[in-house]
């Protein structure tokens, strides 16, 4: 699954470590899907040789880990729908194979299996549960775009001619697109329909075209090669098809994602050199978003304009990537990450939630971790979770570290895995709550009622475990 032609949404600073080396992103002899390859790729270098600075859990979102599929190590999330289904891809077993996956609050990362091959990776989620992605069709075979409902499963949906493709995202009708090889060898872009099969969407004039996102009203976004060579963002609809975007002043712009309103939002290289996150309306034209310290890329937006993505950012005397949330109220916000190197977001939904990995060292090498960042405001908090009625609130993998979380309601609370690590949980109420492999080493739970806690593999607030203790933190807080 390693050799798999994936468009490498993620910089390379995820992929360049995850296990000490970079994913392929795609097969040998495969062009990248970006222009010169995502430029955050650049800070690869950068973040192998320096450690970024743990972000605490303070602010308008809270970074909730995913997990992985039973046995692996390593996940990734891509795209959320409305109702909160998340989908990527995972390690099935310790340095196995990647298969797709649907995440629900509910019922955590279910295995979508794959095409009969070795592996799988989901990276669009519609309204209905539809996931499309691409699967290895038989072992050490191609790659082809697949949909996958409850009902019906994997299905393959071809090709243009070649021996793979790609699917990147669907609409609430069920529209696929994403890219293919055609019969000539080059890579362009597609929509697919039940009705009307895989349809080439061709290109601005040069030889290759990437679909990356599609509205409900079938406007299709992506990047093209142009007649004079350099890639650019387009926008493409059956009555005018593939228009070109333009470009921030530079050479080169992709588009990432396109809400229902036409509002397009992707990356692209300014006059200064530095690519930008831009956002895009046929009103407006293309306007650049800024960063939260240098190179920045859009991967989402929804339908009031929210935008996500990634941007280096400066930090404990170093320059790390971290996702960032954006509106035209607030601007663009750090994300943070789950108190490791870096993050990265990838899609959005209706109501704010975010969806991307981050990094887990370990060791050397770094685990990269499916991630949700989950609105405060979702969970009925203003400005903080300090004294926040949080009563029976899921916030199973929470990285809730030094937080502050005085004279908070959380009886009943669902806090499994959760890190609240060095959380000031002074006057709160944990009656009831589930903490089974939480952490709370350093915590302060001073006056807190913690009666009927499930303690079960805790760390306990001085560092031992429940386990140790007779099955509680009684006693050791």
């Amino acid at each position: 699954m390693r050799a798999a032609p994936t468009r490498q949404r993620f910089s390379g600073f995820i992929l360049h470590m995850v296990n000490g080396s970079a994913r392929s992103g795609a097969r040998a002899g495969l062009p990248s899907t970006r222009a010169g390859g995502r430029v955050l790729v650049l800070l690869a270098i950068l973040l192998a040789a320096h450690a970024g600075g743990a972000h605490a859990a303070d602010g308008p979102f809270i970074p909730i880990d995913l997990g992985t599929l039973l046995g692996g190590s390593t996940s990734f999330a891509y795209a959320v729908n409305d109702s909160g289904q998340v989908v990527g891809f995972s390690e099935t077993a310790a340095g196995g194979a990647f298969h797709a996956f649907l995440w629900t609050a509910a019922g955590g990362a279910v295995d979508l299996g794959t095409l009969g091959g070795r592996g799988s990776e989901a990276h669009g989620v519609n309204a209905s549960g539809q996931v499309v992605g691409f699967s290895e069709t038989v072992a050490g075979g191609a790659y082809h775009a697949f949909s996958w409902t409850v009902k019906g499963g994997m299905i393959d949906l071809g090709t243009l001619g070649g021996s793979f493709s790609v699917a990147e995202a669907v609409n609430d009708s069920g529209e696929v697109v994403g890219w293919a090889e055609t019969a000539d060898g080059a890579l362009h872009a597609f929509s697919w329909t039940v009705k009307g099969g895989m349809i080439d969407l061709g290109t601005l004039g040069g030889s290759f075209s990437f679909a990356f996102g599609v509205n409900n009203g079938g406007q299709v976004v992506g990047r093209s090669d142009t007649a004079g060579g350099g890639p650019h963002a387009f926008s493409w609809t059956a009555a005018g098809g593939m228009v070109d975007l333009g470009i921030l002043g530079g050479s080169f712009s992709v588009g990432e994602a396109v809400n229902d309103s036409g509002q397009v939002v992707g990356g692209g290289d300014t006059a200064d050199g530095p690519v930008h996150a831009f956002s895009w309306t046929a009103a407006g034209g293309m306007v650049d978003l800024g960063t939260l310290g240098n190179a920045s890329e859009a991967s989402g937006v929804n339908a009031s304009g929210q935008v996500v993505g990634s941007s280096e950012v400066f930090l404990g005397g170093v320059w790390d990537v971290h996702a960032f949330s954006r509106t035209a109220a607030g601007g663009m916000v750090d994300l943070g990450t789950l108190g490791d190197r870096g993050s990265e977001a990838s899609g959005v939904n209706a109501s704010g939630q975010v969806v991307g990995v981050t990094c887990l060292t370990t060791g050397t090498a770094c685990e990269a971790h499916a991630v949700l960042w989950q609105p405060i405001a979702n969970l009925g908090c203003d400005a903080t979770l300090a004294g926040c009625n949080l009563r029976g609130a899921n916030l199973a993998g929470a990285y809730l570290k030094d937080g502050d979380l005085r004279r908070a309601n959380l009886r009943s609370a669902n806090l499994a895995r959760a890190n609240l690590s060095g959380a000031d949980l002074t006057g709160a109420n944990l009656g009831g709550a589930n903490l089974t492999n939480a952490d709370l080493a350093g915590a302060n739970l001073t006056g807190a009622n913690v009666k009927g806690v499930v303690w079960f593999n805790t760390i306990c607030p001085d560092g031992t475990n429940s386990d140790a203790n007779k099955g509680t933190c009684v006693g050791h807080l």
